[in-house]
């Protein structure tokens, strides 16, 4: 079969070529509806029922989309009239913006705190700084440990102020996902039925247009809002807060990336290849192959709309390391056969190298995709995306490679190729006679090395914090952090609680039980060093009792003012945090991701026991939002793909003996790819870098590119041995593939190197981790490979 095809490859090179370059010109056309999605609603499990139930509460309690603009001035008070102009002025033009629904900042709040009483005629705009005109020293006394506005509008020292943003809702949109919810929330209670699944699609796909078409105006928004503070940035600093902000930000910081290290990381593989292959069309060719093989995998995305998330990001830089590998595999293959055959014609020597590295690169793709198949039993629907879109971009890079390699060949003459340089051939004789010369001590070091790298393991822990995927000299860390610390937090938790049925009273709004568990349920979550802002209908009771010189309000007093108050007051202070109708209260809070050794499982295993210890049971309340949501991820993250790499470890080896035909054979090639991960992940767990969002996939990854170099120099050995001796086989093999692991493993380690100098730091951890994984894979594979080849694969067992 592999002659039929070398051949037919070659008699129809041109008609090849001609079909690249019609699907290049078709890729480039739907490369322009490929989109990158970093947005942390993508990195969220959205059929399970905490999501669900989040959609629930958001729906019940309507919380606002909002932007937070700090305002910490540089020479001036924050209460000065400096200050409340600039608040005026920026207040403003933020509202021009047509999506701007309002704009709440100091001057603007009813500061219901200096009336004197609060009755159900009261009219809260009139005790605001824009009616009344407080003078600022009057204005830093209101807002002193207000129970409301501090950490929200001003920060506990009074050094900085906010601005929050509100913005419309898109009627159409939320009427859509509405009816999402409506249908998913039937899933809290039962599976849902294929119709009621298809209609779900079917609404999305309705949604996904008005979506798109938002998104790119919150990126309008937000450039603008930075536009409009640069004004001002004489007399203050400015730092931005909001999901969204988080949102657009990574993903111009991965956009950055992939233009300007993606064309580093290409110049550099370029130098190193005219560097080894000394020959133009050795450059030429691999990076037209995997050009070609990026630009058709992002066109057929854009075509089925397959978009990339932080998560899956990374996956041009890996479908360049597949290819490159392949194609170097074949540029060593031919070089070696011209300068033994040098009265070969070109077409001879084609096929040749065809017939020889066919199968093997054909055996490298099936099990890369195996290893790559790992993040399809996540059950979590990003990392389950990332990998399908690697196993398709493998695809892709197998029949790229092996196509146009022979095609491209065709065009160009036979000419005398040089050999290896000095120093690549001092290498591989080096890895030679080392794994011929000490294999005991190769083993033994193995197996102390996988238990280094266990104990490691154990080490590993399961951490996200954003704030951590930026470099502290960044201006979106200092951003982050600022918000983070200075006004209560950055990642939302909420605590709904269910009002007991023997407190509910049809003559009271809120018992007084209700109102004490209220208060302990606010101690608990003030107790711990990591909470920042507190928020929930506690909070006007104490500014009720601050109005009412200091005496608590009556569960009768409260219930009479709830009634008879303003509906559009009420909502504008209550309609966030309780809903009469389901006898629910929502108290929000935000996590400080800043908070150093904080531990986020054992934060929620503490707060589910303090909440226990003041009698509030677990029926009684859920905990929603987007600080479970991430934790529940990554703990899911973390359990699958412990529990699954031994599965894939199994069908690695299972697909191995499928090629091999041989039980010794399969175990002997698993063994330095189970190698690799476990030291990989064993690193990460010495070193302590948790396992995230970003870094979960790395031990697919590893395997993915272990099992490349294992695949060709088993193959090469298995066709070397039947004719000599096991320590001659090796030394053929090593001349014949060597070069070839050594040249992929320089060329991609230093080029990925280059990643080290990202202000991502998900990048930077790729970049390290991915060229430590290609000198674990080499050093695998060129010593303790070779060395149980040598020891167990001998003649008798080809």
């Amino acid at each position: 079969m592999k002659n039929n095809y070398a051949a037919m490859v070659i008699r129809h090179a041109k008609l090849i070529l001609v079909l690249f370059t019609i699907l290049a010109v078709a890729s480039i056309y739907f490369a322009q509806r490929f989109k990158i999605d970093a947005s942390a609603e993508t990195l969220l499990l959205k059929n399970n029922k905490m999501y669900i139930q989040t959609q629930v509460m958001n729906k019940r309690f309507s919380p606002d989309e909002f932007i937070l603009v700090a305002y910490q001035p540089k020479q001036h008070d924050v209460f000065s009239e400096t200050t409340f102009n600039d608040l005026q002025s920026l207040s403003k033009a933020f509202a021009a913006l047509p999506r701007v629904k309002s704009v709440t900042h100091i001057l603007n709040v009813p500061l219901l705190g200096n009336a004197s009483e609060l009755s159900p005629n009261v009219d809260a705009d009139n005790f605001t700084w824009l009616n009344q005109q407080y003078s600022p020293q009057k204005m830093q006394q209101l807002f002193d440990q207000h129970p409301l506005f501090t950490d929200l509008l001003v920060n506990k020292d009074q050094t900085a102020t906010a601005l929050q943003i509100v913005f419309k809702k898109d009627a159409a949109l939320s009427k859509i996902n509405d009816q999402i919810i409506e249908i998913q929330q039937l899933a809290l209670d039962k599976e849902l039925t294929d119709e009621q699944q298809a209609q779900i699609e079917q609404l999305k796909t309705q949604a996904d247009p008005i979506e798109q078409q938002l998104k790119q105006q919150r990126q309008q928004e937000i450039d603008k809002i930075y536009q409009i503070t640069e004004e001002y940035e004489s007399r203050a600093n400015f730092y931005l807060g909001g999901a969204y902000v988080l949102g657009q930000q990574m993903i111009e910081i991965i956009t950055q990336d992939l233009l300007f290290f993606g064309s580093a990381i290409g110049a550099a593989i370029v130098i190193m290849l005219f560097l080894l292959f000394q020959r133009l069309r050795w450059v030429v060719l691999p990076v037209l192959a995997c050009s070609l093989s990026v630009l058709i995998t992002i066109g057929i995305f854009g075509l089925l709309d397959l978009r990339t998330t932080v998560i899956s990001s990374n996956f041009v830089a890996l479908q360049l390391i597949l290819t490159l590998a392949v194609v170097i595999h074949l540029i060593v293959e031919y070089r070696q056969l011209a300068l033994k055959n040098k009265q070969d014609s070109q077409a001879v020597l084609l096929e040749k190298t065809l017939n020889s590295k066919f199968k093997p690169c054909l055996y490298a793709g099936l099990t890369t995709s195996v290893g790559f198949a790992s993040l399809i039993f996540s059950g979590i629907q990003p990392v389950v995306s990332f990998g399908w879109m690697m196993i398709v971009a493998m695809t892709i890079s197998i029949l790229v490679s092996l196509l146009l390699f022979p095609a491209f060949m065709t065009l160009l003459q036979h000419k005398q190729e040089k050999v290896a340089t000095s120093i690549t051939t001092w290498m591989v004789k080096r890895f030679t006679a080392i794994s011929l010369g000490y294999s005991k001590s190769i083993f033994a070091a193995a197996a102390v090395i996988a238990v280094i790298s266990v104990l490691g393991i154990l080490r590993l822990d399961v951490e996200n914090s954003f704030l951590n995927y930026f470099k502290e000299s960044t201006k979106v860390r200092q951003e982050l952090t600022f918000i983070d610390q200075e006004f209560g937090g950055s990642t939302p938790l909420d605590l709904v609680f269910s009002i007991p049925k023997q407190q509910q009273d049809k003559q009271l709004v809120l018992s007084a039980e209700t109102v004490q568990t209220l208060q302990k349920i606010h101690a608990v979550l003030s107790s711990y060093e990591a909470t920042g802002n507190i928020t929930s209908v506690f909070n006007f009771t104490e500014l009720a009792m601050k109005i009412n010189n200091n005496k608590p309000l009556t569960e009768y007093e409260l219930t009479v003012i709830y009634t008879l108050l303003d509906d559009s007051l009420k909502d504008k202070l209550l309609g966030a945090y309780f809903d009469p109708d389901t006898h629910q209260l929502r108290v929000s809070t935000r996590i400080q991701d800043s908070t150093p050794e904080f531990n986020r499982a054992e934060f929620l295993e503490t707060l589910r026991a303090d909440m226990q210890a003041i009698n509030v049971k677990e029926d009684q309340y859920s905990l929603t939002n987007l600080f479970v949501l991430y934790q529940d991820i990554l703990q899911r993250l973390f359990s699958s793909q412990i529990l699954t790499l031994g599965l894939v470890y199994i069908g690695l080896f299972a697909v191995l003996f499928f090629i091999f035909k041989s039980f010794t054979v399969a175990l002997i090639a698993v063994t330095p790819n189970i190698l690799t991960t476990l030291i990989i992940l064993g690193v990460m767990g010495w070193l302590n870098i948790p396992l995230d969002l970003m870094t979960i996939t790395i031990s697919a990854i590893a395997m993915g590119i272990a099992v490349d170099d294992t695949i060709h120099f088993v193959h090469r050995y298995l066709e070397e041995s039947p004719h000599q001796d096991p320590e001659q086989a090796v030394r053929n093999t090593f001349d014949s593939v060597g070069y070839a692991l050594l040249y992929t493993t320089l060329i991609i380690a230093i080029g990925f190197a280059l990643l080290s100098f990202s202000d991502f730091v998900p990048s930077i951890l790729f970049g390290l981790l991915t060229g430590l994984a290609m000198l674990i894979a080499l050093l695998t594979d060129s010593t303790l490979l070779p060395a149980l080849l040598k020891r167990f694969v001998g003649k008798a067992a080809t």
